[in-house]
């Protein structure tokens, strides 16, 4: 016979890392079944239930809940005891009571579009890569190098299937045909989704904002918009900078401050794209004066490793992104005694 409960409960976590998630308030023994009056406070661990999490926060602030998103990673240290789902539970409806908890925005279903085209769009470059290196591996055996770079491969690739015909068999040359015939239908599907993704940069305010800033264009600033909507969860852009992995690891203890590598946490995806689009301004000298950037990088050039400069220009990128998408602001360069800012 199912058990009823008059408990009123006014925080609850869910983990929805199982296949139904378990549920569990705080100083609770029994499990109270929640009901859409709105005076409940629901927590959902992204662990393992990732994928459907933004679907259930939304079903949820429908049903008048305060719902949100917690990394697994800071439930984790207040799990008491073995693991399990229930215990999982408890502890995220304790770690949702602490004062500095960090919690996850969730999407809105064009963030969660935009979002998928850019999925969908990384994964069919990572093959067309994978196909360039095979038909190079392919021919590297044989004894043919080509010039390192996709547009070189592309032009020689014809001429040399006709004419190195003394060091290519038949089946080898019929073999990176066809892989040449797939690298084209992936050029196409790319070039399909990246004409697609234009599309909607250039109707979105935020997207267009951001095209201001140096390196950036349609495709990282519809991924930035796609990750964190309009930047409200960041309370500056240090922080956004430290979310993408983009500042050293810290193990400071006492009067000790000790920095390592980069972090690479966060969103991997992203901290790429800034640093192709640090790297596109680094090699583009003329436009440095245009975007105030020329001090910073000449002294910058002088004292650090190119690779680290181009991670440190990524990190100013990425400040200046947030602060251009969270101010609804055009990033223009004006001279004045300070720093250069939004105008």
């Amino acid at each position: 016979m199912p058990r009823s409960t008059s408990l009123s409960v006014a925080t609850m976590g869910i983990d929805i890392g199982s296949a139904w998630g378990d549920r569990r308030a705080p100083a609770m023994d029994s499990q109270p079944d929640p009901s859409p009056a709105g005076e409940h406070v629901t927590l959902l661990d992204r662990h393992g239930g990732l994928r459907r999490a933004p679907h259930l926060s939304h079903r949820l602030h429908l049903l008048g809940h305060d719902a949100r998103l917690m990394p697994a990673k800071y439930v984790k240290p207040y799990r008491k005891g073995q693991k399990n789902d229930f215990r999982d539970a408890e502890a995220i409806a304790e770690a949702v009571q602490r004062p500095t908890m960090r919690f996850v925005a969730t999407k809105t279903a064009d963030q969660l579009d935009l979002q998928a085209l850019h999925r969908v769009r990384a994964r069919l470059v990572s093959q067309r890569t994978g196909i360039i290196n095979q038909i190079r591996a392919f021919l590297l055996e044989r004894g043919i190098a080509v010039r390192q770079g996709l547009r070189f491969l592309r032009a020689q690739l014809p001429e040399v299937l006709g004419k190195r015909t003394d060091v290519l068999s038949d089946r080898l040359v019929h073999v990176i045909e066809d892989l040449a015939a797939d690298w084209r239908r992936l050029d196409e599907r790319i070039q399909g989704l990246s004409g697609e993704i234009e599309i909607v940069a250039s109707q979105d305010p935020g997207c267009k904002r951001l095209m201001t800033v140096p390196g950036i264009g349609p495709i990282i600033s519809s991924a930035m918009v796609a990750a964190i909507g309009s930047g409200a969860v960041f309370s500056n852009g240090r922080d956004f900078g430290a979310w993408l992995g983009l500042v050293p690891r810290q193990i400071s203890t006492g009067d000790r401050t000790i920095l390592g590598k980069v972090s690479k946490q966060g969103n991997r995806y992203l901290r790429v794209l800034f640093v192709q689009a640090a790297w596109v301004v680094l090699i583009k000298p003329q436009i440095w004066e245009r975007y105030g950037l020329k001090q910073w990088i000449t002294a910058a050039k002088r004292r650090l490793h190119p690779n680290v400069l181009a991670i440190a220009l990524a990190n100013k990128l990425a400040r200046i992104a947030w602060a251009v998408l969270s101010k609804d602001c055009d990033f223009k360069c004006e001279k004045t005694d300070e720093m250069p800012r939004c105008a």
